[in-house]
């Protein structure tokens, strides 16, 4: 048996830490390979996210209020051919693998039309999918996702975002209804 997990939140709630410590923990019996979003910080200051590889660790910036492109959000320009090369590789990629992790479902990461399509793709498959989803947007594949019969939306909050991935890991197991 399969479980996709979306784990939905405000921004800077969690997500990104919560799927980490998950994986972390499921390495220890699986098999993991996606891609995780990070924010590129300067002076304490959010200024672009970096995509990374989990299986391979190449990352790359994919994001930055220093990049110019036709593709935007909010203050950040978008290179589209990061996410189509990378995490379009990453993800493919992760099919071999036992559990797929997609970081972060979101209106940056949905400017790539590739990326959209691979992630599409992988929500069709019969795997094991932990995801996290930008909680407020109305983008019409999160949409869908949250609609999906074998999805499990879990909230993350700054009370539960400790015990969380302990949760996850015993969904995964098939230990938690």
């Amino acid at each position: 048996m399969y479980v996709k997990i979306g784990i939905s939140g405000l921004p800077g709630v969690g997500k990104t830490t919560t799927l980490i410590k998950t994986v972390e923990i499921l390495e220890k019996e699986y098999t993991v390979g996606g891609i995780i979003t990070e924010e590129i910080l300067e002076n304490k200051t959010r200024v672009g996210f970096t995509i990374m590889d989990w299986s391979t660790k190449e990352k790359k910036v994919f994001a930055s209020k220093y990049i110019q492109s036709r593709s935007r959000v909010s203050k950040y320009g978008i290179d589209t051919s990061v996410l189509d090369d990378l995490g379009v590789r990453a993800l493919e990629n992760a099919k071999q693998k036992d559990i797929i992790i997609i970081d972060e479902i979101g209106k940056m990461e949905l400017e790539s039309k590739k990326l959209t399509e691979k992630i599409k793709e992988i929500l069709e498959m019969e795997k094991n999918i932990i995801m996290t989803l930008n909680k407020k947007s109305r983008n019409p594949l999160l949409q869908d996702i949250r609609r999906m019969d074998d999805v499990r939306i879990l909230e993350v909050t700054p009370v539960n975002r400790t015990i969380l991935p302990y949760k996850i890991v015993g969904i995964i197991k098939g230990e938690q209804i």
